[in-house]
């Protein structure tokens, strides 16, 4: 079990974040949860003594600003989870593609500014954790997910090459790619959705994966395996969804 230990989470007004940020919580650690929705953050801290909002925007706070607010709430953090994303699906035949660089500004652009302005908190830890929720989208292609599917994938390359760059500063890195979990995010689609989880459900898989401090988690594993062997067959998988 993971306890005693002081762990920012991203994007913790709904969702993941929220459900891992209370379970966390629970389990005797001090988290700072962090989100743009100061009311539902403020709900969120009334679960737990051990929960401190942190109102923070991603997509324009700086590196240096979140250190900055950060260094004012802690000496140091053994953990960073990130779990703020968003997505948005793109009409090729629209003239507005702004949303490729809306979902590339949270999902990827935004955890890389709360990787860089936690970092120097993470090296005071005896052991720093850097935490990524990427997505199983980046597998296999899927219609009109060009941008999360990108965001995602680009944010999962990023965090294999930083394991890599801070295994000298004794800082792990974990990438947790889920498949569909039942969220504010997902409710929003209108296909089919298998083997869905509960946020329940994947926060429960997620802290186990954080405690191994794993490289890369995948579940649920029957959509990881379809996954994979559709992504070896990409003419079949084109002619399913025509």
């Amino acid at each position: 079990m993971i306890t005693n230990e002081i762990i920012w989470i991203t994007g913790a007004s709904s969702g993941i974040g929220y459900q891992v940020a209370k379970q966390l919580a629970t389990e005797g650690n001090k988290v700072i949860a962090s989100g743009r929705n100061r009311q539902a953050l403020d709900e969120l801290a009334q679960h737990s003594d051990n929960i401190l909002p942190f109102v923070c925007d991603l997509l324009t706070d700086n590196s240096e600003s979140i250190e900055h607010t950060l260094t004012d709430l802690t000496s140091h953090l053994d953990r960073v989870i990130l779990s703020a994303g968003d997505c948005q699906y793109l009409d090729v035949n629209s003239s507005d593609w702004s949303c490729i660089q809306h979902i590339m500004d949270i999902n990827f652009h935004g955890s890389i500014r709360a990787i860089q302005g936690s970092l120097s908190l993470l090296e005071k830890s005896n052991k720093g954790h850097i935490v990524g929720i990427t997505s199983m989208a980046s597998m296999t292609p899927f219609t009109q997910a060009e941008a999360y599917g990108a965001s995602k994938a680009a944010f999962s390359y990023f965090l294999s090459s930083l394991r890599i760059d801070l295994k000298q500063k004794n800082i792990d890195v974990t990438d947790v790619m889920p498949g569909f979990i039942d969220t504010p995010l997902t409710q929003k689609n209108d296909f089919n959705m298998p083997f869905l989880l509960t946020v329940n459900e994947a926060s429960q898989r997620i802290v186990k994966a954080i405690e191994k401090r794993s490289y890369k988690v995948v579940f649920p594993r029957r959509l990881h395996w379809l996954f994979k062997i559709l992504s070896c067959m990409p003419k079949l998988w084109l002619s399913l969804n025509k």
